[in-house]
């Protein structure tokens, strides 16, 4: 299977909003006739459009045979057992796919990942696996790589795990998005790279990785660079890009339907590109006395938001999660005595809390 996926999260639109199926159409027609297979989809994606979009533009259209269909389950509405086997049985229908190839628990955090376990979600996956309605057993991680660590110790049956992962991200150690990919790598499973180029903000680069970039390749885009370095990392299986129109779709297929992966040099440029981010972050408390470890978590989070100003779902329930079992941040911040710890947890508290 080639490694390049098409994430149906960022769809082409009308000017009212709507799915732009004919441009979609398209979009799914040429990345079949350059030999990719992967779609992912969700049942919330495009406020649920997502999953007709599938059965409009890619089930309806092409022989089951030809696609590799990925779907997920809203987890943080499952709260019966009963409710896993009908999500997946409206899916399936809505998608018109007769299977999912991968069917995901969404969004796992530790939280959902103890509910999960408590109302029998994994049995009710296995049973539907046994029925031929999903073929293997996935989920999406957005939480600290310690969880993750737990929930690949405790449920074997999961084959592959999505995760967050861009050369940017991976920069920060505290952040633990590294760390999360380390931990599905040592226990065996697929790795599934979502949001490689940060949601497009990987395009609009500083100037700093633009040069380096240009010097290393002047044909090769800013997303490329940053797709083909996931791509080459050990044990990944797919990297999605949600592709929003034909120019997107062209590039990204122009350098991955003949993938080569990142040579020596190129994975250092691509290690100084993400230091250019998080080397000297917003709030720079590598240096700082920091009385409880869990801060450094709240910090790194802070920081993500600060460089990179368009928020993300994942930052907010990483932060949401972690309270649970490290503490509120107006708590810790007792505790702390340096003005740049303080201040950061300030913002982190203005910022997630509000």
């Amino acid at each position: 299977m080639k490694k390049l996926g098409f994430g149906f999260m960022r769809l082409p639109l009308k000017k009212d909003g709507a799915v732009d199926n004919e441009t979609l159409k398209q979009m799914v027609d040429y990345y079949l006739e350059h030999g990719f297979t992967y779609f992912d989809t969700s049942y919330v994606y495009h406020g649920g459009k997502s999953e007709t979009a599938i059965r409009e533009t890619l089930t309806s259209r092409y022989p089951r045979d030809r696609y590799i269909l990925a779907s997920k389950m809203p987890t943080w509405n499952v709260y019966k057992r009963e409710d896993v086997r009908r999500y997946c049985e409206e899916q399936l229908e809505k998608t018109g796919a007769g299977y999912f190839d991968n069917y995901l628990m969404h969004m796992l955090t530790e939280k959902d990942y103890d509910r999960m376990v408590e109302i029998g979600a994994f049995d009710e996956f296995r049973k539907l696996k046994e029925e031929g309605k999903i073929r293997h057993i996935c989920c999406s991680f957005h939480d600290t790589a310690d969880v993750l660590e737990r929930i690949l110790d405790e449920q074997e049956c999961i084959e592959s795990v999505q995760i967050l992962l861009n050369y940017a991200d991976t920069a920060d150690e505290d952040l633990t998005v590294k760390a999360a990919y380390d931990t599905i790598v040592a226990h065996g499973r697929n790795v599934i790279v979502m949001e490689p180029v940060k949601g497009g903000e990987l395009v609009d680069v500083p100037e700093e990785i633009e040069t380096m970039f240009r010097k290393a390749d002047p044909s090769m885009s800013n997303a490329s660079w940053a797709i083909r370095c996931m791509a080459s990392l050990p044990n990944v299986m797919v990297v999605l890009s949600g592709m929003s129109n034909m120019d997107q779709i062209i590039d990204n297929c122009s350098y991955m339907e003949n993938f080569v992966p990142l040579n020596e040099e190129e994975k250092e440029m691509m290690k100084k590109a993400g230091d250019v981010f998080f080397g000297n972050p917003p709030i720079n408390y590598r240096n700082c006395e920091i009385h409880n470890p869990a801060v450094k978590t709240y910090l790194s989070l802070m920081n993500n938001r600060l460089v990179f100003a368009i928020p993300h779902g994942w930052q907010d329930a990483m932060y949401n999660s972690y309270i649970s079992r490290a503490g509120r941040p107006a708590d810790l911040l007792k505790e702390e005595t340096d003005p740049v710890v303080i201040d950061g947890l300030k913002q982190a508290i203005a910022s997630y809390e509000k």
